[in-house]
């Protein structure tokens, strides 16, 4: 891998920065500088936005669509074929090229060229930068594995830059989140107000968003590592931290080049509008289980339809399935023939997934709490967010089967546990693809994930990892080779 290239300043363009990036496509003002080692001088507010743009472009578009249909909420249309190997587990090496670099050569260089500014009054956006690079670098990880670390932003220092575990990547991440939490403590410090694109410059709400990451980071490897888990979370809780009540979020809009990024692809002549997803029934049948009227906000109906309508994940293909099929809604900026999907947010982290994460730590009893009432707080909070009332969430959670029924029989910590992450899935659909998939992989929860109909990997096999991308393989003499699509991650649950 080489980090050559870094965004140019004097070609910043905020309203044009975010959702040029396709699965297929890319604007080059992400990557125009071709020198890092001496790189145009550069203020870091103007590079912050590049950061933030880059990681919405990566877990709105990219990342979305493979924990969407990874996750089962959404699946390949039938009368389309553009995410068909993703239905199939099917994917190759290079169709990875482009999250790399939008994370490598995007994200993390340009937040560590903030990060590197020196200079007095620059303290909060430095600290900004470093809760990116921690964001950053666990998305990274979490999608493919080991990866390229304390080599990887160095430039041609480093042209080759070596793997690292996931380990000790997480174990840096803890670092990262401190140093940028010191740094946010700073007094006097200049804020970049309007060019943080993601809070305005507000220092609390950046605080508390540094806190949810470190919880989410601390509750991954939960498992894997409970002592280390254990023992950071209470750390954490020993400071009284303030946790997101706000999500942490990309916001677009109808302006050219501003729009949701999966929209933006959707909607550019590649595509044409073509609506390749739709309704996968994993989510759907769940949901009306339920009762939850939440199906409702999450998918659109299509012409021709007067009640919902989903497919069996992957089956596509088959013959006799239904062609008239409900399909993503412009809230979640799935429906590709609607303006309204140009601004629907990219979220980071949700408010819900704060709840829903504070939840677990109380449950795993690493932290002091009501479970109960937090996970109200997280499902109101979805049902809000979806422009329901309190009072449908109210009546949803009394009353759903898998929820407040289902913990007050929860006896035990893995049965509270399960509870919690399958309310979490219900939250993020279509919001939060990447990181429902993430929990899946993590916990196994919901349980009721199935195979593809379109499987090519082996029956019962479900993908757990994003397959290391072609550009790594044929440029990096330290890459270590592939590994294989269903092979578990270090912290997953086995």
């Amino acid at each position: 891998m080489r980090t050559t290239k870094i965004f140019n300043p004097k070609n910043l363009l905020l309203l044009v920065l975010v959702g040029t990036i396709g699965l297929t496509g890319c604007k080059k003002f992400l990557d125009i500088n071709e020198n890092p080692n001496n790189p145009d001088n550069a203020s870091p507010t103007l590079l912050l936005p590049t950061v933030q743009a880059a990681v919405g472009q990566l877990v709105g578009n990219s990342f979305q669509v493979y924990g969407n249909i990874w996750g089962q909420y959404w699946t390949q249309s039938p009368n389309s074929s553009q995410y068909r190997t993703i239905d199939q587990y099917n994917v190759t090496n290079t169709s990875f090229d482009r999250p790399w670099l939008t994370l490598y050569r995007s994200a993390l260089i340009n937040a560590e060229l903030i990060i590197n500014t020196k200079g007095t009054s620059l303290e909060h956006t430095r600290g900004m930068a470093y809760i990116l690079k921690a964001y950053s670098f666990q998305l990274a990880t979490d999608a493919f594995g080991d990866i390229p670390l304390t080599e990887a932003l160095k430039g041609n220092e480093f042209g080759q830059p070596k793997y690292e575990s996931q380990a000790l990547v997480y174990d840096s991440l803890f670092s990262y989140i401190d140093k940028g939490t010191v740094l946010l403590n700073t007094a006097n410090s200049s804020s970049p107000g309007e060019q943080d694109m993601m809070f305005k410059g507000d220092i609390n709400q950046w605080k508390a968003f540094a806190n949810t990451l470190k919880l989410r980071a601390y509750l991954r490897i939960a498992k894997v590592d409970p002592a280390k888990a254990e023992a950071g979370i209470a750390a954490l809780y020993a400071t009284n931290p303030i946790f997101l009540s706000s999500d942490a979020a990309m916001k677009y809009s109808t302006t050219g080049g501003n729009e949701n990024p999966l929209y933006n692809e959707m909607a550019s002549p590649t595509l044409g509008k073509t609506q390749n997803l739709v309704a996968s029934s994993t989510a759907v049948d769940a949901f009306t289980k339920n009762n939850d009227k939440r199906v409702s906000k999450f998918y659109d109906l299509v012409e021709g339809q007067n009640a919902l309508n989903s497919i069996a994940q992957g089956t596509y293909g088959q013959s006799g399935v239904e062609k008239i099929v409900s399909i993503p809604s412009s809230l979640v900026g799935g429906n590709a023939n609607s303006g309204a999907s140009a601004t629907a947010p990219v979220k980071l982290i949700s408010v819900a997934e704060s709840f829903f994460l504070q939840a677990e730590a109380v449950a795993r009893g690493w932290a002091a709490g009501d479970v109960n009432a937090l996970v109200a707080q997280g499902v109101t909070a979805s049902f809000v967010a979806t422009g329901l009332s309190a009072a449908d969430a109210s009546a949803y959670y009394a009353a759903a089967p898998d929820a407040k029924p289902a913990l007050d029989l929860a006896l035990t910590t893995e049965a509270k546990v399960k509870v919690i992450i399958t309310q979490k899935y219900f939250a993020m659909c279509g919001f939060q693809g990447f990181e429902a998939w993430t929990e899946y992989r993590r916990t196994g929860y919901p349980d009721f994930l199935v195979t593809s109909a379109a499987s090519v990997i082996g029956a019962n096999r479900l993908p757990e990892r994003l397959l290391y991308p072609n550009s790594e393989a044929t440029s990096n003499l330290s890459f270590p080779g592939n590994v294989a699509i269903y092979t578990p991650m270090w912290w997953a649950n086995n």
